[in-house]
């Protein structure tokens, strides 16, 4: 639904004289992410200290070799996503599926491993008024893919389990986390780079809207 803002990366690394092009960015960013979406790795960290791995393997992917300044790009990377939010780039009809889902009486909430910031983004982005509940990791104090901020939001939304089902992006964040809570869960593979995982997966937002509306995750 949100992506990273690859052209103000771009700006905040040409800020530390690397010249790195935003689609070069952009087509790492998958491949990292899938990178890291291992169980060890992700039960070995946290969403924060990932993101120095995922930042460092998306500058090396785009061709950036490691050097002093890369680790300061990095850490301006870091930085930046801390004051700012570095995902604030909304996907392509992801306001419209949000509509349709509303429009067809579906409580959508946002459960985010955030940094205190998701509902800036979200405002900021205009995200805020199509969802109905934001749970953000860093005011709960536990983060995906631990069952408990499922069951936060379970319990937040008045939701009923057995009619509420979990979209994300990362396997071993999302849908893992999701089924711990015994809740049934959705793969957002944007790039089809999961053609083996044992679960639903979706390109895009509307394709998740056209076929939870259709009735194919029942």
């Amino acid at each position: 639904m949100i992506t990273p803002n690859f052209p103000r990366l771009s700006d905040a690394l040409a800020r530390r004289g690397i010249a790195v092009s935003p689609g070069a960015l952009s087509a790492a960013e998958p491949v990292v992410k899938q990178e890291l979406d291992h169980a060890p790795t992700i039960e070995a960290t946290d969403d924060r200290g990932r993101g120095y791995v995922y930042f460092d393997r998306i500058l090396e992917l785009a061709g950036v070799s490691p050097s002093a300044a890369a680790a300061e790009a990095v850490e301006e990377l870091v930085s930046f996503n801390d004051r700012e939010g570095a995902f604030d780039v909304v996907t392509p009809g992801a306001f419209e599926a949000l509509q349709r889902l509303r429009q067809a009486a579906c409580q959508l909430v946002v459960v985010s491993n955030s940094n205190g910031r998701v509902r800036r983004i979200l405002r900021r982005t205009g995200i805020e008024p199509h969802v109905d509940l934001v749970i953000d990791s860093h005011e709960e104090g536990v983060e995906k893919p631990d069952p408990r901020i499922f069951e936060i939001a379970l319990q937040r939304a008045r939701a009923d389990r057995a009619a509420t089902i979990h979209c994300g992006d990362i396997y071993h964040i999302d849908v893992a986390g999701a089924r711990a809570a015994g809740l049934p869960a959705v793969l957002l593979d944007s790039a089809g780079l999961y053609k083996d995982a044992d679960c639903p997966r979706v390109q895009s937002l509307p394709e998740f809207a056209d076929r939870l509306l259709a009735g194919e995750f029942d």
